[in-house]
């Protein structure tokens, strides 16, 4: 097994670290005060030093783990490379065999090793911009040191991620325990699999390490299945996951693990009824995320923190006036593209003195189970506690006809909207619904109401089409008796 944690010693692996880590690497001799120094080579990481680079700015990027953070090695990427394999093998009615999953982990290697270029340290320096690899800690509050070399700045951010937080069960240490750190570096399929937190990634990987032929049975304390989107979302995967044999155990209190013969485990629950035992081959946690804060030392540069990561106002500036943060380890909305759009802020407001804020982002989020879950806007209770000032707007997508010729009419799309068409929140379900929900968040963020959207020709027939309904649907709710008689006199007079 690899040295770094989630990897393997397998060619494509090897391949990935020479972009991300390579093992010759050099750092560079700083000289002078950087415009910018960014700490952690993920997307939030990556994106202020290539576009603060890309300005002419004088850049470091410091990346103690692997450049590209969890996106690239152990989030969208490789999570999405095995969906995409688990959804061919599910399509195509044949029964899988162990051959198969061993297949899709090595797809998802190459893939992920020739992706890897994109954020690696040689097109980083290329870029004018002088990567560190090793460990960054503030010594002061404008100073930073790694390698033994101590490095001024400006402005820095803080983009170091968040990791796997896994909760204290007792025992949990002496079974086979997986995140999504070490998950992708499995090479055979384990038989049994158990599956804690069923939120995205433990909803997407329960559907496809059953879809490979794994037994799964997936466990949360929760009453339900994605406890942040749509009730009715939840249940529609609920009952695909369950329709593909997986178990779902929910409202459950997990007590304890045992070690089992040939290093297997047992899970003691219970569910309401006393204690209940479960066999596994490994048990994966998917129960959330941690920011990681610790040994930066940001006291010594005077910058506040919780265990719910570094303190940011809404421009993304930390209590230190020259430090910003982006990204995991400062944001409720964990996703690479919030990631993304919230280093573009900070650019902005770090070196050109903008006011940008990070309250006005309208952050879209998918659950790439089969079918997806999209939604955009206000949180479920934030939409009940508006209450009769929205409107929702609901359309099955058995009435799309795409939809209906591919067989697939599961789901909805459904709009919460105010009198005005404003939509406050949207949530899809269905296939491609990540995609769909693009032309939704585009409206929210410029300010486009339901009427914008009636009155654009969406191709027929394709999915989009479920929104184009949603907004005829919603100006039809505008046509009051008054106007309805109205518009008949006008049509007799007319004859």
């Amino acid at each position: 097994m690899s040295s770094f944690v989630g990897l393997t010693d397998l060619p494509d692996d090897q391949r990935l670290l020479d972009h991300v880590h390579p093992r010759d690497w050099s750092n560079p001799r700083p000289s002078g005060r950087y415009n910018l120094v960014v700490i952690g080579g993920g997307t939030a990481g990556l994106v202020s030093a290539m576009g603060t680079a890309g300005l002419g700015g004088k850049v470091a990027l410091i990346e103690r783990h692997l450049l590209g953070g969890d996106c690239l090695n152990f989030g969208c990427v490789p999570s999405k490379a095995l969906l995409s394999a688990a959804h061919a093998t599910h399509a195509s009615g044949v029964a899988p065999s162990p051959d198969d999953f061993t297949a899709a982990m090595q797809r998802l290697r190459e893939i992920r090793a020739d992706i890897a270029v994109h954020d690696s340290a040689a097109r980083l320096r290329d870029a004018g911009i002088d990567v560190f690899l090793g460990d960054a800690r503030f010594t002061g509050p404008d100073t930073i040191e790694v390698g033994g070399q101590r490095l001024r700045f400006a402005r820095a951010v803080i983009a170091t991620g968040a990791r796997a937080a896994v909760p204290p069960i007792p025992g949990l240490d002496a079974v086979r325990v997986l995140t999504n750190e070490t998950v992708f570096a499995l090479i055979e399929r384990p038989s049994r699999l158990a599956i804690v937190g069923g939120g995205p990634i433990g909803s997407e990987l329960a559907q496809a390490f059953s879809r490979f032929g794994t037994a799964v049975r997936l466990f949360d304390l929760a009453p339900r299945l994605l406890g942040k989107d749509d009730p009715d979302a939840a249940a529609i995967v609920a009952r695909r996951l369950q329709d593909e044999r997986v178990v779902l155990t929910l409202g459950a209190r997990l007590l304890r693990c045992e070690p089992g013969p040939g290093g297997s485990g047992v899970l003691i629950f219970d569910q309401g009824a006393g204690e209940e035992r479960h066999d596994f081959d490994a048990i994966l946690m998917a129960t959330g995320r941690r920011p990681n804060v610790e040994g930066l030392g940001l006291e010594a540069a005077g910058v506040a923190f919780d265990k719910h990561g570094v303190t940011v106002d809404r421009r993304l500036r930390t209590s230190n006036r020259r430090i910003y943060a982006a990204g995991d380890c400062c944001s409720k909305y964990q996703f690479t593209h919030a990631a993304d759009a919230m280093a573009r802020i900070v650019i902005q407001n770090a070196l050109f003195c903008g006011r940008k804020s990070v309250a006005r982002l309208v952050i879209p989020w998918a659950t790439y189970t089969d079918p997806e879950v999209a939604h955009v806007g206000l949180g479920f209770d934030e939409i009940a506690a508006r209450g009769a000032a929205l409107t929702a707007i609901t359309v099955p997508m058995s009435g799309v006809d795409r939809a209906v010729c591919e067989g697939d009419g599961d789901g909805f799309a459904r709009f919460h909207v105010d009198r005005k068409g404003r939509i406050a929140a949207a949530t899809i379900v269905g296939a491609h619904a990540g995609d769909l929900v693009g032309e939704v968040s585009l409206a929210m963020t410029h300010g486009l109401s339901m009427g914008h959207i009636a009155s654009t020709i969406h191709p027929y027939p394709t999915r989009s089409e479920v929104i184009k309904r949603a907004a005829d649907q919603f100006n039809r709710t505008r046509l009051t008796p008054f106007v309805a008689r109205l518009l008949r006199r006008v049509l007799r007079w007319r004859r």
